[in-house]
């Protein structure tokens, strides 16, 4: 059995360090005794904890399940970016992963909706992260299911590893997140494994066909939960899961790992 990837993206949870130790603190205590070789743990903790998150890890039981990821990237590392935090400077904190391309990036909700980050953008932070030996976990997905949502994945699929060789994108981690089955979308429905197997054999052939990867390692990311985990992570096809809110409800998170 293939290894399988659970990824935690706190997003800009939880609201205090307090908060945030205690769902490590957690994880760490119920999963001492299991050694399961099947699942690679990958912690997203926003900036802010990027330091304190990445000491835990090293000094506790962590340390032999669990990674450090970031939430993003600049898109160079060698201009000055308000805000921005570059990749040699996640690297220097411990990270290995970065979250690119998440689609609260490139659709924000609310009165920003629509100015969110283009696929050229996705595709640049790709290769600076790359470039700073940096794993991407590189997000894409329709916004809705309309007739036309493989052409258009493939547009999207198409534009975001654009110039990337094969050997890149075997580097990456793809995480496939249909936005319309996200549960903080006012119009969200479920996602069922053979609708996402169709999104993810698209995408599959498309960069086999395009950039000829020796691997290409794509998880699931759609509002995963305790319920529904297991029916994605069952599949061979799908490498792991992204997941969002339930990564901070820690008794529930502890749950889908457990379900590798």
């Amino acid at each position: 059995m293939a290894k399988k990837y659970i990824v935690a993206n706190w997003k800009n949870h939880p609201d205090s360090w307090a908060e945030a130790e205690s769902i490590l603190n957690y994880i760490d205590e119920h999963l001492k005794g299991i050694a399961n070789q099947e699942s690679s743990l990958v912690v997203c903790p926003p900036f802010v904890f990027l330091e304190e998150v990445s000491r835990v890890i090293q000094l506790s039981q962590l340390t032999q399940k669990a990674e450090l990821g970031a939430q993003d990237i600049a898109i160079n590392d060698s201009i000055s970016l308000t805000g921005g935090i570059s990749g040699m400077m996640l690297v220097k904190l411990g990270a290995r992963y970065v979250i690119i391309g998440h689609s609260e990036r490139r659709w924000p909700r609310g009165e920003s909706a629509g100015t969110g980050e283009s696929n050229q953008i996705v595709n640049l932070k790709i290769k600076q992260a790359l470039a700073d030996g940096l794993i991407p976990i590189v997000c894409v997905g329709e916004k809705d299911r309309a007739d036309d949502y493989i052409k258009w994945l493939k547009q999207q699929v198409g534009a975001t590893f654009a110039g990337l060789s094969g050997d890149q994108i075997s580097r990456c981690l793809i995480a496939y997140e249909p936005v319309w089955a996200i549960s903080t979308n006012p119009d969200a429905r479920p996602d069922t494994p053979e609708s996402a197997l169709e999104s993810i054999s698209a995408i599959r052939d498309f960069l086999a066909e395009n950039h000829s990867p020796a691997d290409v390692r794509i998880l699931y990311g759609g509002s995963v939960t305790e319920k529904n985990a297991k029916d994605f992570l069952s599949l061979s096809e799908i490498a792991g899961v992204l997941v969002g809110g339930a990564s901070i409800r820690k008794e529930e998170f502890v749950q889908i790992i457990k379900q590798v």
